[in-house]
């Protein structure tokens, strides 16, 4: 797999992203994914905000979550089926301005593919959405996919013999957060001003409609809950 990112001048909020994607790239390989960070999606949307206090913070956390409770260090909240601190509010590289997430990642993905294939005369072509987050238990931070199109997001080996011929029960690959992950390490978290990536050569399969909920579990349903609502405070 080759991941290339793409050094760019600075992304201004209310361009629009697809003209600034097709200033970067002459053409698009043939089963390539385009890979966005979301900061430049949110801010091509307008998903700014601007806090004058710490209430008017957490008032816009709150709104901007579907579970939201605070804690010592960040408030703890549950956005779009990710758990996350503080809806993804992101002050870094913001020029004073706090950034939101974008409002529906997987749609903008698909329109992105859409005229990204229509431009480029390209046939098999994924575009990946992603941000950062933090692992419970684990320090500093990795790539996530916010949304994806024209590929599986996930690939499922349950009922598929091991090496030895045992059939996995509860194996699956999570694809979109695996390829988010390796583009994020590449493109930088910092200056790097590197918001855009390609990857080619990619193990993932390719396809024109995706489930947006395929990597999604109920909370009642994730195995780790039992472990976080017995573990004392440390």
């Amino acid at each position: 797999m080759i991941i290339q990112p793409i050094k760019t001048r600075i992304f201004q909020e209310g361009e629009d992203l697809f003209t600034f994607i097709t200033d970067y790239f002459k053409k698009i390989p043939e089963k390539s994914v385009m890979v966005v960070t979301s900061k430049i999606v949110a801010l091509a949307e307008g998903r700014t905000a601007i806090a004058e206090n710490v209430q008017a913070k957490e008032k816009l956390i709150r709104a901007e979550s579907q579970f939201a409770m605070p804690t010592k260090y960040t408030w703890l909240t549950i956005k779009n089926g990710l758990v996350m601190p503080a809806a993804g509010i992101d002050e870094s590289n913001a020029n004073g301005k706090l950034i939101l997430l974008p409002k529906d990642s997987f749609k903008t993905a698909r329109l992105l593919r859409n005229k990204l294939r229509q431009k480029y005369d390209v046939k098999h072509l994924g575009v990946l959405i992603t941000d950062s987050r933090t692992i419970p238990l684990r320090a500093g931070v990795t790539g996530v996919a916010l949304g994806y199109a024209g590929f599986r997001g996930i690939k499922d080996y349950r009922g598929q013999p091991d090496i030895f011929g045992r059939k996995f029960k509860v194996s699956r690959t999570d694809i979109a957060d695996s390829l988010a992950a390796a583009a994020v390490l590449v493109m930088g978290e910092g200056n790097e001003q590197q918001p855009l990536a390609i990857i080619k050569k990619a193990p993932l399969k390719f396809c024109d409609k995706i489930h947006s909920q395929e990597l999604r579990i109920d909370i009642q349903d994730d195995m780790y809950r039992p472990l976080f609502l017995k573990l004392p405070r440390f």
